[in-house]
């Protein structure tokens, strides 16, 4: 990595630049040219050169008069293009929006003002509903293995950090769409709580359970990113106003005092694969021998949960599409086209019973939050698939597998609104990430951090990169 900097972390990469021995400039032209050089990955919709290294020389100006804006400044970032950047194109990665936003979201504001150069505007699933067959800006490919898909709808944010095209990204997660890419990309992707982070100037797929949350090399590069976007927005009045409270990085802290919660459900009953069972395991393990007590928890709705998760998601997304679906139909994929119509017929007291069965969960997760400080369970219960080329929904029993199955593993903390945050925790044996998921209390961000933290510095998954 002392060769090439684009393979270190932001927090190392942060360091450097504090101290004056890497250049934000620099960084950014390498970023560009690794960018280009992998662009058959399909990583980004709009790389933006001329902004970012007019950012990146304004940041460097600011540090040489000895001003610095804080850990993110100079650092090379970028944007799932569900987020408004001002200037530049928003395609929310299909055919029918294209526009040149003429402001930031609040959460790429908030990186600007941290002193972050945006490189441009991540690949994504049509619309960030998921499941794409089609893409319009071609199919993301995951730098692990380039046959391989990288995940739910923020795809190319996972493809983007995995293959060091940016220091780190954002993403947004209704469903698992943050957790989902860096599980399948071998990254860190943290779900905030509901309310934690603005939502303005961000496309919306389900208002209930959207969310805009950091992706990153590792749980520390997380956590610099998330304290830089978290917060009250009066531009968003679904913030909450408690404060961000500061983290500790100690590392001799350990997790003296700390309860952890295996999800049983989550594995056993062949829930998930017997490689992904054992990497948590033994993550489980390691958690122990940093003084946590370890202990089973239940969530007894949890294979149910993608099925009430996306039904709901779906119906709400079907509400904010009511207009281009009727009449630009034929510009969707076929599979986004099929969500949105069926979930248009979703009848009234579905919902409401839905909703229930929703604020069962919830009660479930807090009450099993009350037992532990976090729970954890795989973030996907197998490794990344092939990339799909079809629908392959020849029965009933492939819908529910394919659209409710493994999304169960990671739906009960959209439900519940509470942070979830994948964290990368071995590989298979043929050389695929596996992901362990930490969730925590709603606004309890920094526990799920010291969690991640504490892990991370007893193991070296996240220091591993893909060949490409």
């Amino acid at each position: 990595m002392a060769n090439d900097p684009t393979l270190a972390s932001a927090t190392a990469q942060s360091a450097l630049i504090a101290r004056g021995e890497l250049s934000p400039v620099e960084l950014t032209q390498a970023y560009l040219k690794r960018a280009g050089q992998l662009a058959r990955l399909n990583a980004y919709i709009t790389l933006d050169p001329d902004g970012a290294l007019k950012a990146a020389r304004a940041a460097e100006a600011e540090l040489s008069r000895g001003s610095s804006r804080g850990p993110l400044h100079g650092l090379p970032v970028a944007v799932k293009d569900q987020l408004d950047a001002k200037g530049l194109r928003t395609t929310l990665g299909g055919k029918i929006a294209d526009y040149v936003a003429t402001e930031d979201a609040s959460a790429v504001a908030r990186l600007r003002e941290a002193g972050a150069v945006i490189l441009g505007k991540l690949n994504m699933s049509e619309y960030a509903l998921g499941g794409s067959i089609e893409h319009p800006f071609g199919v993301p490919h995951n730098p692990w293995d380039e046959e391989r898909q990288a995940g739910q709808s923020s795809s190319g944010s996972g493809v983007a950090v995995a293959a060091s095209l940016c220091a780190a990204a954002l993403g947004g997660d209704t469903a698992g769409s943050i957790r989902s890419p860096s599980a399948w990309c071998g990254i860190v992707g943290l779900r905030p709580t509901w309310g934690r982070v603005s939502r303005r100037g961000a496309f919306p797929m389900a208002w209930s359970m959207d969310t805009v949350g950091p992706m990153a090399k590792t749980v520390e590069d997380a956590a610099l990113v998330f304290q830089a976007i978290a917060g009250h927005d009066p531009g968003d009045p679904y913030t909450s106003r408690r404060p961000v409270e500061p983290i500790d990085w100690t590392p001799e802290q350990g997790l003296g005092g700390l309860r952890v919660g295996l999800v049983r459900e989550s594995i056993d009953g062949g829930a998930a694969s017997d490689e992904v069972a054992a990497a948590v395991h033994a993550a489980l393990g390691v958690l122990g021998e940093a003084g946590a007590s370890v202990g089973d928890a239940t969530l007894p709705l949890f294979a149910n949960g993608g099925l009430i998760a996306n039904a709901l998601a779906d119906v709400e997304a079907a509400h904010v599409h009511r207009r281009w679906i009727r009449e630009r139909a034929a510009d969707y994929d076929f599979a986004t086209r099929r969500r949105l119509l069926a979930s248009s017929l979703i009848p009234a007291t579905a919902y409401v019973k839905l909703t229930r069965f929703r604020a069962l969960m919830r009660r479930d997760v807090i009450a099993a939050l009350d037992r532990f400080d976090v729970l954890v369970l795989p973030t996907q219960p197998e490794a990344a698939p092939k990339i799909a080329t079809e629908t392959g929904l020849t029965s009933k029993e492939a819908v529910m597998r394919q659209f409710f199955g493994s999304r169960s593993h990671r739906s009960p903390f959209n439900l519940a609104g509470t942070p979830a945050m994948a964290v990368p925790c071995g590989f298979t044996e043929g050389g695929l990430p596996i992901s362990m998921q930490v969730a925590g209390r709603p606004f309890d961000e920094n526990t799920v951090f010291r969690v991640g933290y504490a892990y991370q510095q007893r193991t070296d998954w996240h220091e591993r990169r893909p060949p490409v």
